[in-house]
């Protein structure tokens, strides 16, 4: 294994909330947007939002703006919250039901 075993799947056979982050991340710092979406759809998202708010800093700085950010921190922590819980929920609903890994890894 590439990346070290989660300690709740190793105990429950479950997955977390988070499984499938560390994997999430590295495919998408290595270009692969729908195999990093597919292992976690949080780390996109964060990824688009970060590009998002770095781009509105940018563009207030340049207009000399006070405000320096996107706005709407609330709402998009919600947004969230909402993609780890349907994450969790449909991972482990096909895991158990189905019995599909969608944390396999892909066949290269």
């Amino acid at each position: 294994m590439l990346f070290g075993p989660c300690l709740f799947h190793a105990m429950t056979g479950l997955y977390c909330p988070g499984c499938g982050g560390t994997r999430a991340v590295w495919y998408l710092l290595h270009g692969h947007f729908l195999l990093s979406f597919r292992f976690h759809p949080l780390v996109l998202y964060t990824a688009v939002i970060l590009l998002g708010e770095a781009m509105a800093f940018l563009a207030a700085k340049t207009a000399k703006r006070s405000k320096t950010c996107l706005g709407h921190e609330k709402g998009l922590l919600y947004v969230a919250v909402g993609i780890v819980a349907v994450n969790f929920v449909v991972k482990n609903y096909f895991l158990i039901r189905y019995g599909v890994d969608l944390l396999a890894s892909p066949q290269r």
